[in-house]
């Protein structure tokens, strides 16, 4: 097949350009002829809460790209459209996560559709919606994205919630359901004593690690309210955060100073982590811990996975899905400081580590790309 991935890209950064880099490559390992189109500009500046767009380093997958689309300028999105158009695809493939994108994206599937029509090719459009109702909403949410959701002829969801959402915006909506595969960019595991004396770490502390964007729903401050009852147990826990702040950093500051928590069981590594730098982190831990108020899946799960760590998680979204309870990890009913306190106990105290790394080993056999690829495969075989 002739395929175009429509979404973020390197040397744009984050989860989402991640995922398009890995997608794009197990689609040419599989012989497809794939093209991305890209962002010069993905969100304006004060729309953006971080301080850099744009990665550090180099991609560890080359990419072939044309980089056009202005999130905030309707005539690039007519360009793209047509820049889309005439590479003849099969399959136009769109990365949607949040309905900022959504006029862009539907702007650009109804252009490249219908210059492709015109010219007697049929292109299809799927979408892999890791949100439809977003996290943090915003007037015009539903709008922008019905529109974009009319251009499409199939949809990837990769959670019951996912699938649950689509069908209120969307009821009559083609579907399949995949897993969101593991996130395999950041290579392997390194060794764990070493990735903690980086940071100063002791090599036989207890450490749990929060990792990405810090945001308000993904509750870094309910782990932080549960520090104190788990350093009456864990006097030497270290609680590793790694992350850029998305939300007010005086907030999460104010509270550490409120709740006393000691330095030396705090560690905070709040900048942008480098593509480099993540298989340190998740090698220096022993468990993640996501408090999440609420979620879809959580990429984060996937890059746990990818390291052989055992993931402590809500019950919220599709996360209890990925994360089996007893088996690769622990939910916790509620996105309550006490209930992530006692789960996060009882797996360092019932030494639970050993038995839950293996059944990560077992469960992330789910999740390769290859897989998920077949299921586009099959979509495009039953649809054509």
């Amino acid at each position: 097949m002739r395929i175009l991935i429509v979404g973020t890209a390197f040397p744009l950064r984050g989860g989402i350009a991640h995922y398009v880099s890995l997608l794009y490559a197990t689609l040419k390992k599989r012989g497809h002829w794939v093209h991305i189109i890209s962002f010069v500009r993905q969100y304006p500046k004060f729309l953006f809460p971080g301080k850099t767009q744009e990665e550090v380093g180099e991609t560890a997958i080359p990419l072939d790209s044309d980089v056009v689309i202005d999130s905030v300028n309707p005539l690039t999105w007519i360009k793209a459209g047509r820049i889309a158009a005439a590479y003849k695809p099969d399959l136009l493939i769109f990365k949607f996560w949040i309905p900022f994108f959504a006029p862009a994206y539907g702007m650009i599937a109804r252009v490249a559709k219908r210059v492709t029509r015109k010219a007697g090719h049929e292109c299809k459009v799927m979408f892999i919606a890791d949100n439809v109702i977003p996290h943090e909403k915003r007037p015009g949410d539903r709008a922008f994205t019905k529109y974009a959701f009319k251009a499409v002829d199939g949809f990837i969801v990769q959670s019951d919630a996912v699938e649950r959402d689509l069908m209120t915006v969307d009821p009559d909506a083609k579907y399949i359901k995949l897993p969101h595969p593991i996130y395999e960019i950041f290579g392997e595991r390194v060794d764990r004593d070493e990735a903690r004396r980086s940071l100063g770490i002791p090599l036989d502390a207890p450490v749990i690690l929060f990792f990405g964007y810090i945001r308000k729903y993904k509750g870094l401050d309910i782990l932080l309210r549960a520090m104190p009852e788990m350093l009456k147990a864990l006097p030497e826990l270290r609680v590793v955060v790694a992350g850029e702040f998305y939300d007010d950093k005086a907030e999460y500051l104010s509270l550490i100073k409120e709740l006393k928590l000691p330095e030396k069981n705090l560690v905070l590594a709040t900048d942008y982590i480098p593509n480099e730098d993540v298989a340190k982190y998740f090698s220096l831990a022993n468990v993640v811990v996501l408090p999440y108020r609420t979620a879809t899946q959580s990429g984060i799960v996937q890059i746990a996975y990818n390291f052989d760590v055992p993931v402590i998680a809500t019950d919220v979204g599709g996360l209890a899905e990925v994360v089996i309870d007893g088996v690769s990890g622990m939910i916790v009913k509620e996105a309550k400081p006490d209930l992530v306190a006692q789960a996060t106990l009882r797996f360092f105290n019932d030494h639970l580590e050993q038995a839950l790394v293996a059944g990560v080993k077992r469960e992330k056999t789910k999740y390769s790309w290859d897989r998920f690829v077949e299921g586009i495969e099959n979509w495009m075989e039953t649809n054509s």
